[in-house]
């Protein structure tokens, strides 16, 4: 897949260790925030802040890297997300000595979590219009799979990782995490090479990224996001209780099923998506992934067993590493090199909005209305959104066919 020196592969390593950096936290923050005497919903501000503030700056930074280039602006939001993780431990190591508390402390750490959500923003679009530099319109999609497969494997990996580094203590991941992120941004700086000429900026114009097109696909990855974490939110509780399992079998359980999921994606979008886009092009694929997304949500609810959720899941999976890339891929296509960046962010940052809204209306859903809930709103959610996309195909088709 890569060559010796390939800068492609410099960005899947830099994505998946930027990942695998995030996901490590995923086992510790419960337990941290017991011993720091937070409650639920305060630990659950951390991520909505983080994710607000990636949907406010994505697009800056997009716009960003086109003016000074990619690789001063992926080194910034590697740099800002090691130096917000260390700052959270080191308030958190101040919380556990009992040097803050309360409001003070919470306030610290929201700061912090505020903080790399908006330099660490920088990061995911500069990487996709890093890759849309370097790829041709017929390898789009198999180059953002790229994107999406580190993504995936940081998130199999992650948790596990996190879980080990644990038994050092419990700020032992967040560490690792700032570490690993600033040796990445160590290891771009000195290795990857610069995508956009010297003298490259030009005034752009913009108009092109506000077509139809653009919003059409925009609205879709947001909600398709919504629809995927809030059943990524939920699916450890289901499990649980569908398997009426607790404590450390419970986690076992999870753990397998949820890396089984991982790795499912991920072998489609580095694998698969290079001959099907070729083949089928973006559109149709991101049809057919709405519908097999939506077919694995619709089936979830049926599930009681260890195979049977795990099945689901992997729809959920397939369905969803069709999307993922062609969405990405089509979004790219609608502009030409100089909006590369401007168009990217605007992606992250919807990207980001369901990434923001999709834990609470999953949680809200699956604590008060049923369990199956929240997959029977995403699956009903991935066919509207089918239908979207099949009404506004003469719209889509026809914009990317000018490209």
């Amino acid at each position: 897949m890569f060559r010796r020196g390939d800068p492609r592969l410099i960005l899947f390593l830099t994505i998946f260790v930027a990942i695998l950096g995030l996901s490590v936290l995923f086992p510790v923050l419960a337990p941290l925030s017991v011993a720091l005497g937070l409650r639920p919903d305060q630990v659950g501000w951390f991520s909505t802040i983080y994710s607000l503030m990636q949907v406010l700056t994505a697009p800056i930074w997009g716009r960003r890297s086109e003016r000074v280039g990619r690789k001063p602006v992926l080194i910034t939001g590697l740099l800002g997300y090691g130096i917000s993780f260390a700052a959270f431990g080191v308030f958190a190591h101040l919380g556990l000595h009992h040097l803050l508390s309360g409001l003070p402390l919470f306030a610290l750490l929201l700061l912090a979590r505020g903080i790399g959500g908006s330099l660490s923003s920088a990061t995911l679009p500069t990487a996709q219009a890093y890759m849309a530099d370097l790829s041709d319109a017929g390898g789009r999609s198999a180059a953002m799979g790229m994107i999406g497969a580190a993504f995936g494997l940081g998130i199999v990996f992650g948790p596990a990782l996190g879980g080990l580094l644990s038994e050092l203590g419990l700020l032992a991941p967040i560490y690792f995490s700032a570490g690993l992120a600033l040796l990445v941004a160590l290891f771009a700086w000195k290795k990857l090479k610069e995508s956009r000429p010297q003298g490259a900026a030009t005034r752009a114009d913009y108009r092109p990224a506000l077509r139809f097109a653009v919003w059409t696909f925009l609205i879709t990855a947001a909600l398709y996001t919504l629809a995927s974490v809030g059943m990524e939110q939920t699916i450890g509780f289901y499990i649980q209780d569908q398997l009426g399992l607790r404590g450390t079998a419970a986690v076992q359980n999870i753990a397998v099923i949820l890396s089984i999921f991982g790795f499912s994606g991920a072998a489609i979008q580095g694998g698969a998506i290079r001959p099907l886009s070729r083949r089928f092009g973006q559109i149709k694929l991101i049809w057919a992934g709405l519908l097999i997304m939506a077919a694995g949500m619709f089936a979830v609810p049926a599930t009681h067993s260890f195979l049977a959720i795990t099945s689901a899941l992997i729809l959920i999976a397939v369905g969803s590493s069709l999307i993922a890339p062609n969405l990405t891929a089509a979004i790219s296509l609608q502009v030409g090199p100089d909006l590369q960046g401007t168009v990217a962010g605007m992606s992250s940052s919807a990207l980001g909005l369901g990434r923001m809204l999709g834990p609470v209306i999953g949680t809200t859903l699956f604590q008060t209305v049923s369990q199956g809930s929240p997959y029977l709103f995403s699956g009903g959610l991935l066919l509207a959104l089918l239908l979207f996309s099949l009404l506004s195909a003469p719209a889509l088709t026809l914009r990317a066919s000018h490209n």
